[in-house]
């Protein structure tokens, strides 16, 4: 009797140091995106010739490092793109939409879903804070006004657009682990070709319940859960391996000598940049990686 007790307490120590470590690790992300298709689900029309000097994919690759309250989420390497055989990607950078937001940093704290953005922009680093939340102004498969411009075929209106969450039975396993789907919908007001059109865009997020936290490998898109797969149209994101380790809290928490700004601020900046670009002024400052 004595030596089943022993065996169960030995067996219940090797269970609960198990569920231990897996409450802290890293996850090995990557986004592959065709910047053509992208782009034309957003309603741009691009010539030709610029089709063919486009790359027919973009690779990125990005890790989760994450304890029991905290989490990082990070590029490891450089962009590689279909045209120039890998390595540095042809000095292009694509993030989701082409919008370069994969050159940025994110931190999570579990305790209250909060998310601080780090990127380097005009050779300083800004912090901004946000939350995981679902973005009425998605920011996948169109619908910024800033894509209005008189080359595109669509042009969207300056209303609200509509947001439906659909759930599905439908699962499968991530890593090992298993998610749900969830369809984001979006359906917006639109003319296309000077008709009133609705436009409608689907973003898929897979999500797991296994890991004990909430994330998502973009913050503006986030149900529920921790995000290990978004689908958009042209490409997508999806974790490729887990390892269940030990992570400490600096890898995981925000670089204190930074400067703060808000999400109004950041906006304004990128529009002056846009305003200089335009105008053959500076063309420096575009989004990088944080070192």
């Amino acid at each position: 009797m004595k030596k089943i007790f022993i065996a169960f307490l030995s067996l219940l120590a090797f269970t609960v140091s198990a569920q231990a470590q897996k409450k802290s690790g890293a996850i090995q992300f990557e986004t592959i995106i065709d910047p053509v298709a992208v782009a034309e689900a957003s309603g741009r029309q691009i010539p030709e010739q610029m089709k063919a000097r486009m790359p027919k994919s973009v690779k990125s690759n990005y890790e989760l490092l994450y304890n029991a309250t905290n989490a990082s989420y990070m590029p490891v390497t450089e962009t590689e793109d279909s045209n120039s055989g890998g390595g540095q990607g042809g000095g292009m950078r694509f993030g989701f939409g082409g919008m370069g937001g994969g050159n940025k940093e994110y931190y999570y704290t579990f305790a209250d879903q909060k998310v601080v953005e780090v990127f380097d922009m005009m050779d300083t680093i800004y912090v901004m804070p946000t939350k995981l939340a679902l973005a009425s102004n998605n920011l996948f498969g169109g619908g910024n006004n800033r894509n209005n411009q008189n080359n595109n075929a669509v042009q969207f209106l300056d209303v609200p657009p509509v947001v439906d969450i659909i759930k599905s039975d439908e699962t499968k396993k991530i890593v090992g682990l298993d998610c749900k789907k969830v369809t984001i919908k979006t359906t917006r007001k639109a003319k296309v070709l000077d008709m009133d059109k609705d436009v409608v865009d689907e973003t898929v997020l897979w999500y797991t319940n296994d890991l004990g936290f909430n994330f998502s490998p973009m913050p503006n898109l986030w149900t529920e859960g921790a995000v290990l797969a978004i689908e958009i149209k042209g490409g997508g994101t999806t974790a490729k391996s887990i390892e269940y380790r030990n992570v400490g809290n600096k890898d995981v928490t925000a670089p204190k000598k930074a400067t703060a700004i808000t999400p109004e601020q950041y906006q304004a900046k990128q529009a002056a940049m846009m305003a200089r670009f335009r105008n053959g002024g500076n063309r420096q400052g575009a989004t990088g990686r944080v070192n």
